[in-house]
């Protein structure tokens, strides 16, 4: 195969529209919705701050900037294997070490909508993959798997967004089986439209919160509060997900783009 024959058929076909760019991210600012975690366990990530350090102005008279104040799991983010106790050793584990080959590769995406929409606290089991693979073929390794559930039109809301009450929050996400079978696949990574990776009520799981237990054990990775998931096709789309280079960086916020075929 002539691969630079291939991508200059890529940039060609990207330049005509026949390959679109689907933006998976949610804007990042002060109303981007954080997790809430017990203040009993731990200390929660501060809201997003954006500051002007000049706008045209005596302070930068040509030009405009801002410096931000974030936490590295703010919004549409990457979760590196070191954010997890499970995966603090891999050297190769921060958003620094990983392989930038990683942070591209086929996508495969469950739909779980229908299913979110009547259920909140609904769990993805091998069934359900079984079922999606039988349908649209197989989920092979290196290749990112992600749930639907159109949770990203919460987006707007925090309150709505975590969907918490007295006994916690609600939220749509896999059951400790499935990412154990998906590990199983070799696959690149789990993502998610929903706050973490997890569903809400993954803390009362066996082993709790799996999808960051046994995705980061595996030196796997995580993506979280992605949207417009419902845009891609259950499979043949192209995810780019590559987190900022931080010096031991255990995620990072993300502009999670896929290249899908054109309308």
């Amino acid at each position: 195969m002539d691969t630079q024959k291939l991508l200059g058929e890529v940039a060609g076909q990207l330049l005509s529209g026949a390959i679109q760019v689907v933006d998976l991210s949610a804007p990042l600012g002060p109303d981007t919705p954080l997790i809430k975690l017990p203040p009993e366990l731990a200390v929660d990530t501060p809201k997003v701050e954006i500051h002007s350090i000049s706008r045209y102005d005596k302070n930068g008279p040509w030009w405009a900037w801002n410096w931000l104040k974030l936490g590295e799991h703010s919004g549409t983010h990457f979760d590196a294997p070191q954010h997890w106790i499970t995966g603090k050793d891999y050297p190769d584990g921060a958003t620094d070490t990983i392989p930038a080959q990683n942070f591209v590769g086929p996508v495969n995406v469950i739909d779980c909508s229908r299913e979110a929409a009547a259920d909140h606290d609904f769990l993805l089991t091998v069934d359900h993959i079984n079922a999606w693979e039988a349908k649209h073929g197989a989920i092979n390794a290196g290749e990112w798997v992600v749930m639907r559930t159109d949770w990203y039109k919460r987006n707007g809301s925090e309150a709505e967004f975590l969907n918490a009450d007295e006994t916690g929050p609600h939220t749509p996400g896999p059951t400790a089986e499935a990412i154990q079978f998906l590990i199983s696949k070799d696959i690149k990574g789990w993502g998610s439209e929903t706050i973490g990776t997890d569903a809400g009520k993954a803390g009362g799981m066996e082993p709790p919160f799996p999808a960051h237990t046994l995705m980061h054990k595996a030196n796997r990775y995580g993506l979280a509060s992605l949207c417009n998931l419902d845009r891609l096709p259950p499979k043949g789309a192209i995810l780019i997900a590559a987190p900022l280079k931080i010096e031991h960086g255990t995620g990072s916020p993300i502009r999670a783009l896929a290249l899908v075929p054109g309308k």
